[in-house]
């Protein structure tokens, strides 16, 4: 699943580049005004932190939410009390756009994050031609060479990338590289399958200097507290927050996490 999703990903860039050349997007990368500091913005504190995403779909859940206004949606993350905007961007399963990134970052004065199966520099230079201030990065979808690559590119395009694992190796080769942001996704893309307690196994991994994220399987906020508890600075959240009041859902989710 995560080969064929990543495969897709860099076929539809391939297709936009042969509208939108990768001069033209770089011109446009570098036109930008900095990106924001996802870092301080994510920095571990008292209580936990949250990253709301915009998701309509995905492969496991199918149609979650039409969003026909993101930036609407995403205002509403920034008046509940998220730290950060995830906005996915994949089109073929989860039905987004990086008009969708747009739209966002022009409504909300919060980092903005690509979420995609990103495996090209093009793809990343998009992200940050629609404004985006970090980009994921999968370590499942990508060899350690093409890893550090991609890494390098977006630090010296000024954005962060959040860097996501699914296993022991993989947080070791996250921690290899230097990352500064680190998730853990209890939902493994090989088989779409959840285990909560994963992030809890691998947060003693990760380095006191990096941002602990808990990725998935948070519907309720027993979920956020079960993270807190497992060492989460930061918790990423999506299908509860499309599919349920925002602000109120927000708010319930940072109080189970102080």
């Amino acid at each position: 699943m995560l080969a064929d999703l990543t495969a897709g990903a860099v076929e539809d860039a391939e297709a936009r580049a042969s509208e939108r050349p990768l001069a033209a997007v770089e011109a446009a990368a570098l036109a930008q005004r900095p990106a924001l500091d996802a870092l301080a913005a994510l920095a571990p504190a008292d209580r936990v932190k949250i990253i709301a995403e915009v998701k309509r779909a995905s492969p496991s859940r199918g149609d979650l939410a039409a969003i026909p206004d993101p930036a609407l949606q995403a205002r509403r993350y920034e008046e509940g009390g998220a730290s950060a905007i995830s906005v996915l961007t994949e089109g073929r399963r989860f039905k987004g756009s990086l008009a969708d990134l747009e739209a966002v970052k022009a409504a909300v004065a919060l980092p903005v994050l690509r979420k995609d199966f990103i495996a090209t520099e093009y793809q990343v230079l998009e992200a940050r031609a629609s404004g985006a201030d970090l980009v994921l990065l999968i370590v499942a979808a990508l060899e350690q060479r093409e890893l550090e690559r991609l890494y390098a590119f977006t630090r010296q395009l000024g954005m962060t990338a959040l860097v996501e694992t699914h296993s022991a190796d993989e947080v070791d080769r996250a921690v290899d590289l230097g990352a500064q942001l680190i998730g853990v996704n209890a939902r493994d893309l090989s088989t779409f399958e959840l285990d909560r307690d994963l992030f809890g196994r691998l947060a003693e991994r990760i380095p006191a200097g990096a941002v602990k994220i808990a990725e998935s399987a948070v519907l309720a906020p027993d979920d956020v507290a079960h993270y807190r508890r497992a060492g989460a600075d930061v918790v990423l959240i999506g299908e509860a927050l499309v599919t349920n009041d925002p602000v109120a859902t927000l708010h319930a989710f940072l109080e189970a996490g102080a």
